[in-house]
């Protein structure tokens, strides 16, 4: 098979396009033929050795954390998934290989049915996104009815998911965005206002929105931006944040502050699938690239300022 790996960590031009044996499922394993792979910048962490959750990686190493496709395998153990089933899945450092191949062999429980609703590459680009991003709103923040939340980076892979979330469930959404292509995407996917929260009245205008403080906050980003925004969150308010976000946000007084990770299993995608058919989700693609341009995928990603998410098209070009 094709896939996109490394050698060595370092720089985007080690991802490099190989030809590599097609990985075996397992007795519980599937092995999907992908169609299209989410490219996150936790990937580019991972290639350049930042993240990388092992102290001996065993090389070539296949990037990509999530993507879609369809079953073209499964092993004996497997009751939930048939041949040709439309799926997508999340595996962080999967040890047969990650998504940026024409395979891949993942465990079933972080396997999930594609939503009707999305094509593939859409479930490509939105499987650990969309996760963490609903995760993030439902199960951390608890966002409910006339609940104010500030999604903090409302135009990137996850928030751009989020504001759609939170809208789901009734709350009155804040985000900010830069830019004004940024902030006509996040008015667009439905917040009630957006702001720059570079500008030097952010707090002025946050205030004014809020003036009774902000519910919950869900911060896909850090510096100093954040930092002047946080103080906003009223007393017995929520902040969260997925681990990764750096700097993370500092701990204030009578204000609940948690980091977390996305996690897959059957009940969490059947979740999202639920989500992604209530919020009538819409998946902002940033950019396509085909396999053989992983790496100036991650060159784009590196640069910043990606409105919604960026995918590998591997099937169906």
């Amino acid at each position: 098979m094709q896939a996109a790996a490394i050698d060595r960590f370092g720089p985007p031009s080690v991802l490099t396009l190989r030809t590599l044996p097609v990985p075996e499922p397992g007795p519980h394993e599937v092995m999907i033929a992908l169609h299209a792979a989410g490219v996150g910048i936790w990937d580019a962490r991972m290639r350049d050795g930042a993240w990388w959750p092992t102290d001996d990686p065993t090389f070539p190493i296949v990037l990509g954390t999530d993507g879609a496709g369809t079953v073209a395998a499964k092993g004996p153990r497997v009751r939930r998934f048939q041949i040709g089933d439309r799926v997508w899945a999340y595996e962080y450092a999967n040890p047969k290989g990650g998504f940026y191949a024409e395979y891949v062999a993942v465990d079933a429980d972080q396997v999930g049915r594609a939503p009707t609703q999305l094509d593939l590459l859409e479930a490509g680009a939105s499987a650990v996104t969309g996760l963490t991003a609903l995760q993030g709103i439902d199960d951390v923040l608890r966002v409910g009815p006339a609940k104010t939340v500030l999604i903090f980076g409302a135009s990137g892979a996850v928030g751009s998911l989020a504001v759609q979330f939170a809208k789901r469930r009734k709350a009155r959404v804040l985000g900010t965005a830069s830019g004004r292509d940024a902030a006509r995407l996040v008015r667009r996917l439905g917040a009630d206002a957006v702001i720059d929260a570079r500008s030097g009245d952010a707090v002025e205008q946050l205030r004014a929105l809020a003036p009774d403080g902000i519910d919950a906050l869900l911060a896909l980003a850090g510096g100093d931006p954040l930092g002047r925004l946080l103080p906003l969150v009223r007393a017995g308010g929520w902040i969260a944040y997925p681990n990764g976000v750096e700097p993370e946000p500092k701990p204030r007084p009578s204000v609940r502050v948690r980091a977390y990770d996305a996690v897959a299993g059957p009940r969490e995608f059947a979740r999202l699938d639920q989500a992604v058919a209530e919020a009538k989700l819409r998946v902002p693609i940033a950019a396509v690239y085909p396999l053989e341009q992983a790496a100036q995928a991650h060159e784009r990603i590196e640069k910043g300022h990606v409105l919604g998410r960026i995918a590998l098209q591997i099937r169906g070009r």
